[in-house]
């Protein structure tokens, strides 16, 4: 069934966004903290997570990561001293990963440009009574593309 019009119009600004709006987030990021989007996803989900830690498969879930992108990343971050990795104690072949001090230090210095850059690109651009229902729309559409790893 064909899209009318306004339909047309919000998928292909949709696209557009969804292509456009990480690059742009990424490039702020990086340029402001040394941080990539996908490092300071790992260390924002391993520093909301129980005891500051998750088995790597957790991690990739949360992520929205494969499992051997997870691994890449995790070991990028250990090397630079942000995360640590080690096996898990009751099962000899999963790994867990942990945020350092450092890594937590990384996180707090790039959440207020990430919030910046967030708001510049995006929430200022929208009308403040209409932001809890978007917020509504993307989380339903967010869960149903990925019921395991949706957060709210």
């Amino acid at each position: 069934m064909p899209l009318d019009v306004e339909e047309e119009r919000l998928w292909r600004a949709l696209q557009r966004v969804t292509i456009a709006l990480p690059r742009v987030l990424e490039d702020d990021l990086l340029r402001s903290t040394g941080l990539s989007l996908t490092e300071y996803a790992v260390l924002m989900n391993l520093s909301e997570a129980v005891d500051h830690e998750l088995r790597m498969t957790e991690l990739a879930s949360a992520t929205a990561l494969s499992a051997s992108r997870i691994t890449r990343v995790v070991d990028q971050l250990q090397s630079r001293g942000l995360v640590h990795k080690r096996k898990c104690e009751d099962d000899g072949r999963s790994n867990i990963a942990s945020i350092t001090d450092e890594g937590f230090r990384r996180l707090e210095a790039a959440y207020p440009n990430h919030l910046a850059s967030a708001r510049r690109h995006v929430i200022s651009h929208l009308d403040p009574r209409t932001t809890k229902r978007l917020a509504d729309v993307l989380v339903k559409v967010a869960e149903q593309l990925d019921p395991d790893g949706a957060r709210g």
